[in-house]
């Protein structure tokens, strides 16, 4: 039974974690430094450092699960703590390696292993699976993610309101997908296409890691199943430039900082979900597809950009289900086989029917 929730990190992402999971459960935020806000927290905060093995173990060891809202490299020790102590564990990482070892871990588990919860992975996944199980056979899906500043400037069209680390390794890693039936590792920056939401012109290419497990999942049961991030026209051109021309794909602090510097946070964004399954129901073929944007929204008298509640939305989600006893509360959960009705039902999935807490 989940009572007692630990978030570690306490950027944008994990604060808003811990606000939601404050509604319902008692929380604990930790984080290297005292966080900077000006509101008081609705959950108690410790300090400390993470590579600390001893002091997280005693950490976690109170807690009856704990939330992962740290870069995707921290993760694996988190995990493995987590499952020493047999305590529930969730996380938002786009990191493939990082997945495959928390399945592993999850093999030996007592509790809950749910990584990969937040956008994409996570709810894509959740929604692209809703559209395609009506088919009785499947020709494709096609999932589409832009986290993006709602008034770009320069030819970069962009703005660093998540973790740059994050961006980073999803442009750098080959991505997986399946491909005329066949599961295969594609290279990200490339398969640049032009999509049109609502009369805007935007590019979409691959990326790592927003499929998750999905091309496990559906490896032999669908022709085509690809994950694409969504940015402005101009985008991939220029960072396969900064990443391939200019051999900044192993100068990853370097490219960090370069980039965070030119293009900071900004506090007005949009999240665009786009995902489409394509099969053939009673000897027809028909289209299934999902389309929405969100910007930010008021949560608890504070407002929140739509990258950060959308992503904390989604993970708050699956552990209220888990603790509900909608999921399991043991083994591996795949984003893919969560139940959209059933998220959006929750009161935090809820947000991504009206942007307003039930």
């Amino acid at each position: 039974m989940i009572k007692k929730v630990l978030t570690l990190g306490l950027g944008k992402v994990g604060t808003l974690v811990g606000v939601l999971l404050s509604r319902q459960f008692e929380v604990t935020g930790m984080d290297r430094h005292q966080p900077h806000y000006t509101y008081t927290f609705p959950f108690d905060i410790v300090t400390g450092d993470v590579t600390n093995a001893e002091f997280m173990q005693e950490l976690i060891a109170a807690h009856d699960a704990v939330v992962s809202a740290l870069p995707y490299f921290l993760n694996k020790t988190i995990a493995k703590i987590a499952h020493q102590e047999g305590k529930g564990y969730f996380d938002l990482t786009e990191d493939v390696e990082t997945t495959k070892y928390i399945r592993r871990l999850s093999k030996s588990s007592s509790s809950v292993m749910a990584p990969q919860c937040g956008l994409a992975p996570g709810i894509i996944g959740i929604i692209g699976a809703d559209l395609a199980k009506d088919f009785e056979a499947l020709r494709s899906v096609e999932m589409r993610v832009g986290a993006l500043p709602r008034y770009p400037n320069s030819r970069l069209g962009y703005a660093f309101n998540w973790s740059p680390a994050g961006v980073i390794n999803e442009y750098i890693n080959d991505a997986e997908a399946i491909v005329d039936g066949e599961q295969k590792q594609v290279q990200s920056l490339q398969g640049k296409e032009v999509i049109y939401i609502e009369g805007t012109a935007y590019e979409a290419f691959y990326t790592s890691g927003g499929l998750g497990t999905m091309c496990e999942t559906y490896n032999g049961r669908v022709k085509q199943l690809n994950y694409k991030t969504i940015r402005y026209p101009g985008h991939c051109d220029l960072m396969n430039f900064l990443i391939h021309e200019l051999h900044l794909k192993n100068s990853k602090s370097q490219l960090e900082d370069l980039l965070k510097n030119a293009k900071p946070e900004v506090a007005e964004d949009t999240v665009i979900i786009y995902a489409a399954a394509e099969g053939w129901q009673e000897g027809k073929l028909k289209r299934n597809e999902f389309c929405r944007s969100y910007g930010p929204i008021e949560i608890e008298k504070q407002t929140w950009r739509a990258i950060s509640w959308t992503t904390a939305a989604s993970l708050v989600a699956v552990v209220e289900m888990v603790a509900n006893g909608t999921l399991p509360s043991k083994g591996f959960i795949k984003q893919e086989e969560i139940s959209l009705e059933k998220l959006l039902a929750t009161e935090t999935g809820n947000l991504f029917h009206t942007g307003i807490l039930k």
